[in-house]
């Protein structure tokens, strides 16, 4: 398989498995068990920021925030979903103050805290990188219900299939919706603010 053809059926299974995580999230917000259904996605992790600092589940709360999966060599929907975060970050103004954001590496075997680091200097400074060991990242996948799956490349290269979802989370570190990126980065920033 080329890589060409590797990135479009990556592609198409990145967006199938997107696309049903975010029908159930919506779907668990449209039932009488939402508050149960809903508190199941989050939970207890450990992990480091880009800076090495130690990051649990207790450093989210006190604060909304938003929390994205993906890696450092994304080619397309990492980078553009981190900018329009920094976009309605930006748009929040002195409000950004009280929120928090996070992107969390699915491949924690070239992601560490440096390059992180490196890699997060183009987009906003309130959004932490967080990585860890394996097991550490997995446990956090599993948590968020994140689907991520290694796909090899030729040349012995390989690429991540990941969940393009962002998470809006409330200052208790309940699970509030998928947050829509794709409108104007005040509407966006005009939800978040709702959980302020």
């Amino acid at each position: 398989m080329s890589p060409r053809t590797a990135f479009f059926a990556g592609a198409i299974v990145f967006a199938l498995g997107a696309a049903g995580l975010a029908a159930a999230l919506l779907h668990l917000q449209g039932g009488s068990q939402t508050a149960t259904q809903a508190s199941s996605v989050g939970g207890p992790f450990s992990l480091v920021d880009q800076d090495g600092q130690a990051v649990t589940e207790a450093d989210m709360k006190g604060k909304p925030h938003l929390v994205f999966f993906g890696f450092t060599h994304c080619p397309d929907v990492c980078p553009t979903s981190l900018y329009e975060m920094t976009q309605a970050l930006n748009a929040l103004g002195a409000d950004a103050e009280k929120t928090e954001a996070f992107f969390v590496t699915v491949d924690p075997a070239r992601d560490t805290p440096e390059a992180m680091k490196a890699y997060l200097k183009s987009f906003s400074p309130r959004i932490r990188g967080l990585t860890g060991t394996q097991e550490q990242v997995d446990g956090m996948v599993k948590a968020y219900k994140v689907y991520a799956r290694k796909q090899p490349l030729e040349g012995g290269d390989y690429t991540m299939d990941h969940t393009a979802v962002v998470y809006l989370m409330d200052r208790n570190g309940n699970f509030v919706a998928p947050l829509n990126l794709k409108r104007s980065p005040e509407e966006v920033a005009a939800e978040i603010r709702r959980y302020i």
